[in-house]
């Protein structure tokens, strides 16, 4: 049975994927917060200009530089972790990469390069944490994304890796609860968020790669990680159009299947030139939250603020419809009987 977690600000939180997008914005808010932190990622430089912010804005950080597909390297990093803090209350996989284009023609070493990283990433985090996070009965948190939930022409290889994360922490979790290991595990699947994945992607289409619509802000999944690391919590889909477009393929597969290829034209704009080089073999662009090119990305998510705190929206609901209710009978006994005019 997992332990109730700590309060934020008496966590230490490692971070893989911390040098841009949701990984970055997770570890700035967590330390804005009061957790001490431990970002992981390629770019060594990256990550000490990274630490040197949230140190000079009143923080507590350190680093690690570790690429995730190499398992020794994760280990040594969770160690690192362990050594400098004491130890590791949550960890966080946030690393991961993406690939545009159609399956029968993606080179094959692109593919096994993206499923080393999003899902060998994930199994090489998962293998680091669970020592330490047994012995503080901590939380192993995955990014996922609505993609494990759904086909998505152009998108596809990324989708399979996304599946393969979805299985994987769903089979971690039974087998760690079976085994009777404190450890709380979850899966948070953000819809399109605006980061830089797709101008850091590999791109086979004419154009540049662009982050599926409706868009949100890369605050909105780092808020509901954080959440999460101090509420336990087994999956959440971050941004409530996702979850209907997950809920609309299930339901209406026939039809969505007709549809997919023509909201995939939507994943590029012909206008744009893809930025190079990609960061799938390699470290780019680093420390940028944000792609830039969505300033009304959706600031909050009714449906996740909804998911996450569901006592709360039962009640509120309730107290809805018991002032619905009482409205309509107060109503009912002004409104004179038509009947005796």
């Amino acid at each position: 049975m997992a332990a109730t977690p700590k309060p934020l600000a008496d966590q230490v939180i490692v971070l893989t994927g911390a040098s841009s997008g949701i990984g970055l914005a997770t570890a700035r808010m967590a330390a804005e917060q009061g957790a001490r932190v431990v970002l992981v990622a390629r770019d060594d430089a990256s990550l000490r200009e990274i630490v040197r912010t949230i140190t000079a804005a009143g923080g507590t950080a350190d680093c690690y530089a570790a690429d995730v597909t190499d398992a020794g390297a994760v280990r040594a990093a969770a160690a690192h972790a362990k050594q400098r803090f004491g130890r590791i209350d949550t960890w966080v996989n946030a690393a991961g990469s993406a690939i545009y284009g159609k399956l029968a023609g993606l080179p094959l070493d692109e593919h096994r390069a993206l499923f080393d990283t999003n899902y060998f990433g994930v199994v090489n985090g998962c293998q680091a944490a669970i020592p330490y996070l047994r012995d503080s009965g901590g939380t192993l948190i995955t990014i996922g994304s609505i993609a494990s939930d759904l086909p998505s022409p152009i998108m596809g290889a990324y989708a399979a890796s996304k599946h393969a994360i979805k299985a994987y922490v769903e089979a971690l979790r039974i087998e760690l609860a079976a085994d009777d290991v404190p450890i709380t595990v979850t899966l948070v699947k953000p819809s399109g968020i605006d980061t830089p994945i797709g101008q850091h992607a590999v791109n086979h289409e004419a154009g540049e790669a662009q982050i599926p619509p409706p868009v949100y802000a890369p605050e909105v999944v780092a808020r509901t990680i954080l959440f999460c690391a101090t509420h336990p919590h087994r999956d959440i889909t971050v941004g409530g159009a996702g979850r209907a477009q997950a809920l609309f393929a299930a339901h209406f597969p026939r039809l969505f299947e007709r549809l997919a290829p023509i909201a995939a034209k939507s994943f590029v704009d012909p206008a744009k030139s893809q930025p190079a080089p990609a960061n799938l073999f390699a470290s780019t662009d680093t420390g940028r939250v944000r792609s830039g090119e969505h300033p009304a990305a959706r600031q909050t998510s009714t449906y996740t603020n909804a998911a996450l705190h569901p006592a709360i929206t039962a009640t509120a609901a309730m107290a809805a419809a018991g002032i619905g209710a009482l409205l309509y009978r107060r109503r009912r006994r002004l409104t004179p009987d038509a009947r005796t005019g």
